[in-house]
């Protein structure tokens, strides 16, 4: 079932949000991205702790130091990057009713009812 969402053009790194054009190589996970730029800060990251003997020291998003205006032009992009994940989930649930799991087995595994699944994820059925 690709989608619009599958466009290159606009996927974006679910950790830096840049858009895939503006990296390198971007790899795919189950709903999300990442870029190779956040790789190698990851991998910084885990090296530098590693020589300090490990430490548990937080890396939390930079929110915190950033002013009004510019943590406003960075929520449309979460929202892309939310709404790039809610996505691929309803590709995921699609593609295990291809595969003739119920909605009481596709809820269990989301731990929502079965009502609640068909409600958010039957619409692609509709469609099919």
């Amino acid at each position: 079932m690709p989608t619009a969402t599958d466009a290159p053009s606009s996927i974006r790194c679910s950790f830096c949000l840049k858009p895939a054009p503006e990296v390198t190589k971007i790899i795919a996970g189950p709903g999300i991205y990442i870029c190779d730029e956040c790789v190698a800060a990851c991998v910084h990251i885990l090296e530098h702790e590693s020589a300090r003997g490990g430490t548990h020291e937080s890396h939390l998003p930079r929110w915190q130091s950033m002013g009004d205006d510019e943590l406003l032009t960075v929520l449309p992009l979460i929202e892309s990057v939310a709404t790039q994940a809610q996505g691929s989930l309803q590709r995921w649930v699609g593609e295990g009713r291809r595969r003739g799991m119920s909605w009481a087995r596709i809820g269990a595994a989301l731990d929502i009812s079965r009502q609640s699944a068909w409600e958010r994820f039957a619409r692609d059925e509709d469609d099919a």
